[in-house]
């Protein structure tokens, strides 16, 4: 932060979030104030009638007409508040979709890896809950804190030209009940940020739980595995009722203490009013408004919480939107010749820990590039710095000889398809989710991708054909099914580069050679970049690359690579053993 301090109160926060609807805010604040002027007139209204009924006036209608306009000024207060609140809640509405479209559009410029180190848990968290839980505050605090605040300084100035003593009379328990508040308020950021704490573990985990069930049913780990999330609740709710417990006795105090006035007004303004130096009119005005002056001071105090509640949670969101992004240039320099891709002594790591160690590899455009290598060694870091979900530690990635940071990424994401094995399907139907590869293919495209990329058969046999819902994640679908989609999906987008990180690992042999040979006639002329778990389905690519530990092993063909590798040559006679053993069962 270059040493800058950092805003945190909550109206930097309105005002930076706001955006274009900061006017909208600024209305319902004047509706407010209006609102109050109309509460006030009242009591003024009320007072001039004590004082006409000690000066004898004895005519009702007089009496009558100004009834009327107090229930004309209460009638005016209720439209004008209602005004306020609706301006302020449209508003705050506005505000947190603001919010959440910020946090979105944050997430795609971000590293994948930044993402991937978020508990999903807590981003979840953030983005939704906790975005929702500011919006009572927001859509009350502007209009009422506005209102509680400029209601008793209206009555306080009035007071003062009635009798200055007795408006500093009527505010005698203030100090008093401020003195209660400030004890309460004493560890107020250490016991707000233990309850942020725990709530925040007891998301997790209970993300963890969830997610994590059919794995602890199957090892028998649901007593362990629940007891950890009993552990993180009770946590939470002891950070709660500990916090809660020690602001009782002074939380009780200033209620009780604050609003009683009259203690100090009563007796020292009938003192003064013995004395000849109040009227006796001016003694009922001040009891009138000073019951109501210290009542609206109590309702501020009861929104430090929420204010505080919402100033954290902003503070949470503004962290999130300051992750450094993926550095990608506003418009794209011009240049670019092709599409080979080139890695020139590419570092990477992830935290301290550098996994790809100086790796140069050319991949020729049009052609069929196979990585392989044993698990932990780097294709998938590989694929996704190809991907761009990342950006090189140092060296330079080039397609057509631009340097991938040269390219905003818009105009990159429109060259390259990424299918990985972890396969993500939208809850909507199957062509929906094949559409999104292209938005404006048309229904006959759609079910043309599906059947070129051997889908179509399948998804007719499902419920509602291509109308099917596949669910939260595609859960309504087997793994291979929606892998099968996902490449769909990829084939629609049609671009020039693609790459499939084992994206038939969850396939059985018979739809994994549907699924090659779909890929092989849809995939001509693209430059193609395969990582499989399966090497007898890259024999035939053009160019194989051995990854080990971070580094290029080999490359060349597969017949070459027999001859000249002993890590491939191993891996392949592992790879003929496992499948002949699988073949061997299956005849069984």
């Amino acid at each position: 932060m270059g040493g800058q301090t950092k805003e945190t109160n909550l109206l930097h926060y309105i005002l930076k979030f706001a955006g274009n609807e900061k006017n909208h805010y600024i209305k319902s604040v004047i509706f407010a104030l209006i609102g109050v002027l109309c509460s006030m007139l009242p009591f003024l209204v009320m007072g001039d009638m004590v004082k006409k009924l000690f000066e004898g006036e004895r005519e009702f209608r007089v009496y009558f007409m100004e009834g009327i306009l107090m229930a004309v000024c209460w009638i005016l207060r209720v439209v004008f508040h209602t005004l306020s609140t609706n301006t302020s809640h449209r508003t705050t509405f506005r505000l947190i979709g603001n919010v959440r479209e910020q946090l979105c559009d944050k997430l795609a410029r971000l590293p994948l890896g930044t993402v991937l180190d978020m508990p999903s848990g807590s981003l979840k968290n953030i983005m939704v809950e906790r975005v929702d839980s500011i919006e009572p505050t927001l859509a009350h605090v502007v209009p009422e804190f506005t209102s509680n605040i400029a209601a008793p300084v209206f009555m306080f100035i009035y007071l003062l030209t009635i009798d200055w003593r007795m408006a500093l009379i009527s505010l005698i328990t203030l100090p008093l009940a401020m003195i209660s508040m400030m004890m309460m308020f004493k560890d107020y950021e250490v016991n707000f940020k233990r309850t942020q704490d725990t709530t925040k573990v007891l998301n997790e985990t209970a993300v963890e739980y969830i997610n994590g069930i059919e794995v602890i049913k199957a090892f028998g780990k649901t007593e362990s595995s629940y007891q950890k999330f009993v552990d993180a609740a009770k946590d939470n709710a002891n950070s709660f009722i500990d916090w809660m417990r020690g602001c009782i006795v002074p939380f009780s105090l200033a209620m009780v203490v604050a609003p009683s006035t009259m203690l100090a007004v009563l007796p020292l303004g009938a003192l003064f009013t013995l004395h000849g130096s109040l009227t006796l009119a001016e003694f009922a005005m001040v009891i009138i408004l000073s019951m109501g002056l210290v009542t609206p001071f109590i309702t501020i105090m009861g929104y430090n919480d929420d204010i505080g509640k919402a100033t954290a949670i902003f503070g949470e969101i503004d962290d999130v939107l300051e992750l450094p992004e993926l550095v990608r240039p506003s418009s794209s320099k011009t240049g670019q010749d092709g599409y080979d891709i080139v890695l020139s002594d590419v570092r990477f790591g992830y935290g301290e820990t550098e996994v790809l160690h100086g790796i140069n590899l050319k991949i020729p455009e049009g052609k069929v590039t196979a990585l392989v290598g044993p698990s932990g060694s780097g294709k998938t870091t590989i694929a996704r710095l190809i991907a761009s979900l990342w950006d090189v530690g140092s060296g330079s990635i080039t397609i057509g000889g631009m340097d991938l940071r040269e390219m905003t990424l818009a105009d990159y994401n429109a060259q390259v398809a990424y299918v990985s094995q972890d396969t993500f399907l939208f809850d909507r139907t199957v062509r929906e989710n094949i559409r999104m590869g292209k938005p404006s293919a048309t229904d006959a495209e759609v079910e043309q991708v599906a059947r070129d990329s051997g889908c179509y058969d399948f998804i007719m046999e499902l419920e509602h054909g291509f109308d099917t819902m596949v669910g939260g994640s595609g859960a309504h679908l087997s793994g291979g099914e929606r892998q099968r989609i996902s490449i769909a999906r990829a084939m629609m987008k049609n671009a020039p580069i693609l790459i499939l990180d084992e994206a038939t690992a969850y396939t059985d042999p018979e739809n994994e050679a549907v699924i090659q040979k779909a890929v092989s006639s849809l995939a001509a002329g693209k430059t193609l970049i395969v990582i499989a778990h399966r090497l007898s389905t890259i024999i035939d690519a053009d160019q194989i690359v051995v990854i080990k530990d971070g580094t290029v092993e080999a490359k060349g063909t597969h017949q070459e690579l027999l001859l000249q590798s002993e890590l491939y040559k191993n891996m392949w006679e592992a790879h003929i053993y496992s499948k002949d053993t699988e073949e061997g069962g299956a005849a069984k």
